[in-house]
């Protein structure tokens, strides 16, 4: 297992992936599910497909609730304690939230995925990447460099102790367009999950940042890491 990788090739969609993935007729986890954009694009493609979606912050988790999508069902939880029961899941999907789980409940966390998870189901855990020029711009206010290997380092140690197997790990990049730096204040600067105080001496040292990159309209190359795990 590798915590980063240079000169990635591979630009796709992370959606392609999961596609990849046989979701069908199955029973779906999705642990700090944000905004719910991954949940809605794997309730919609597909058939038979029922997805609990948690999220731990409430504010956010508040306006999940007002989505009114059949398939899925949103949850109040973190992924330390899952509501769920033993041997429940066919697939347990975290999308850039692993990072976020205190360092200190992350071996809870993925003991809490293999015990709902079915014999031989499968955790997908995609995290972005400490590099790239858009890394360069968030980690002005937002640095999770830290947090990153720590999320690494527990994957790692689970599949070292033979908690999982490492079915295959996957590094790519999804290409990110902003139309301003105005849109990606909004969009990256204005979460409630960063819970930071950017001044105006921050925020306008973060828009020069933006601005040497070459225009008002950026396209960025956002590198990741997916790990998929087999529960053993």
């Amino acid at each position: 297992m590798k915590l980063l990788k240079n000169n990635i090739t591979q630009t796709i969609n992370e959606s392609y992936l999961i596609e990849t993935l046989n979701l069908n007729n199955k029973k779906i986890l999705e642990l700090g599910c944000g905004n719910a954009s991954m949940t809605k694009m794997i309730a919609q493609n597909g058939f038979d497909r029922q997805i609990i979606a948690c999220e731990v912050d409430k504010i956010q988790h508040e306006k999940n609730l007002k989505e009114n999508i059949d398939n899925i069902e949103f949850i109040l939880a973190g992924a330390q304690d899952i509501p769920l029961e033993d041997n429940s899941i066919d697939f347990v999907f975290m999308f850039k939230s692993f990072h976020h789980v205190p360092k200190n409940m992350m071996t809870k966390a993925l003991s809490e995925i293999k015990r709902v998870l079915k014999p031989n189901g499968i955790a997908y855990i995609s995290e972005p990447l400490f590099q790239g020029n858009q890394n360069e711009l968030i980690r002005l206010f937002h640095n999770e460099k830290q947090e990153r290997i720590d999320a690494f380092e527990a994957i790692k140690e689970a599949v070292e102790k033979e908690e999982f197997k490492l079915f295959q790990e996957i590094f790519f990049q999804s290409e990110v367009t902003y139309e301003s730096f105005e849109d990606f204040e909004e969009k990256m600067m204005n979460v409630t999950y960063n819970n930071n105080t950017i001044d105006e001496n921050l925020r306008q040292k973060v828009k020069e940042k933006y601005e040497s990159f070459g225009g008002e309209k950026l396209t960025f190359l956002k590198p990741f890491r997916v790990d998929i795990l087999q529960k053993v």
